[in-house]
């Protein structure tokens, strides 16, 4: 988000924004790293003679400020601090032992001279100059404060009573729309697009014709990308003032995103179009050549791998293709094939699998296991090792589950063994 060029109602836009105060360097006081403050004679706090040891007779003593703050105990400064109003953190514990502080009742006083739109000018005036300084929080914080002020019910006023209730009327009406108006500006610069609309809503509520609420609404809605809320926002500013070139500026910042979000949109859809017509070609194909599928809860994670149509997944003349898994029930072991033609039989991924990496004994040759794959009754069957996939597949007897093929491979001498250990673990599931 740029910068805003929108600033409060009596900000003057001809004078540049304020350069932050140059650094001064460090006087000869400091260049010791002892501020100048701790050298002077002021004391900020009362010197306990009895507290300062000095076990040095020659050392000279120790500055005013410095033996002021040696005192006392970290814990004791920072009780005092938390009772100056300036670095209160605490303010149940910020009064003395009869629980007074003078200082805080002074300043919780004036929050209640004058009258309540008085009150709330000045919050108000306060939040335009951080504003014109581009202090984003404080100026909230403070437009905040006067809203706040401004929403307090009549029976809980504690304002003076205004001696001119037109007068003060028109001022609470000034300052309610000028404080929501700027503080959504604030919002639109910290990016609390949401806080932003709702601060418009509320500045438009007291007057519909401001200009500079539906501009800064606009700003959060496109933010948002909430273009039919945004163009709608900025139509009804242009109604208002159809030379704001703000607004036109706006308006026409909307136009190039809904375009933007058009285009992603129609990609999105044909993409989206493209994968159903992929899918259901992919159901016919399966269902013209008679091979099962089932889905489960406990899918396998097989990344991208998946049964589909190559090469091109669009043209019913395409191949089927399935993951498939060599399992080696006898030895505990397994091997992955991401793309399983349906025209290839076992016997050629076999090939180049053998010989395995983990049979020292040299069980597994090409002529000498047996591949077996489970029935859709839970039974097994020989798989022919050189019948084409799809011959395997078709016909019902068995099925693809999750979209994976599992081929059990088995030394020839110990089929036997493991077919009885299935129907064991048949039985007993």
């Amino acid at each position: 988000m740029g910068t805003i060029e929108e600033l409060p109602d009596d900000y003057d836009e001809s004078q540049p924004a304020q350069s932050p105060p140059v650094q001064q360097p460090p006087s000869k006081e400091t260049e010791a790293g002892i501020p100048s403050s701790l050298l002077s004679n002021n004391t900020p706090f009362p010197i306990k003679p009895d507290v300062i040891h000095n076990d040095d007779p020659l050392a000279p003593e120790l500055p005013p400020a410095m033996a002021s703050i040696r005192s006392y105990t970290p814990d004791q400064l920072a009780d005092m601090l938390n009772k100056t109003p300036l670095f209160m953190t605490d303010l149940e514990n910020a009064g003395d032992e009869q629980g007074e502080n003078v200082m805080l009742d002074a300043i919780r006083a004036m929050q209640y001279e004058g009258t309540r739109g008085e009150v709330a000018l000045s919050f108000r005036e306060q939040g335009n100059e951080y504003a014109k300084a581009r202090n984003w929080a404080d100026a909230k914080e403070l437009y905040t404060k006067a809203i706040a002020v401004l929403n307090v019910k009549k029976e809980d006023d504690k304002w003076e009573t205004p001696t001119d209730l037109a007068a003060e009327e028109r001022m609470l009406k000034e300052a309610r729309e000028a404080c929501y108006a700027n503080r959504a500006l604030c919002n639109l610069e910290l990016k609390n697009y949401r806080s932003t609309t709702l601060d418009c809503a509320q500045a438009l509520k007291v007057n519909p014709k401001n200009v500079k609420a539906y501009y800064r609404s606009s700003m959060a809605l496109l933010a948002l990308d909430k273009i039919a809320e945004a163009e709608d926002t900025v139509l009804r500013g242009l109604a208002v003032d159809s030379s704001n070139k703000s607004l036109q500026q706006v308006s026409e910042k909307i136009a190039a995103r809904k375009l933007v979000l058009e285009k992603i949109a129609a990609k999105r859809r044909a993409e989206e179009e493209r994968m159903r017509k992929e899918k259901q070609l992919l159901a016919t194909a399966l269902q013209a050549r008679q091979i099962r599928v089932r889905k489960t809860e406990e899918k396998p994670d097989m990344e991208d791998a998946k049964v589909h149509l190559t090469p091109d997944p669009l043209s019913p003349e395409s191949t089927l293709a399935f993951p498939v898994m060599f399992l080696y029930p006898m030895d505990a072991q397994t091997d992955f094939v991401k793309a399983f033609s349906e025209t290839d039989c076992i016997v050629d991924h076999l090939e180049y699998l053998f010989p395995l990496p983990w049979d020292s004994k040299r069980e597994y040759q090409v002529h000498s296991v047996d591949c077996f794959m489970e029935t859709v009754t839970g039974g097994l069957i020989k798989a022919g090792k050189k019948l084409p996939l799809l011959q395997v597949l078709s016909g019902g007897k068995v099925e693809v589950v999750d979209e994976l093929v599992r081929v059990m491979v088995v030394p020839s001498q110990k089929s036997k063994a493991f077919i009885e250990q299935f129907k064991v673990r048949k039985n007993k599931s």
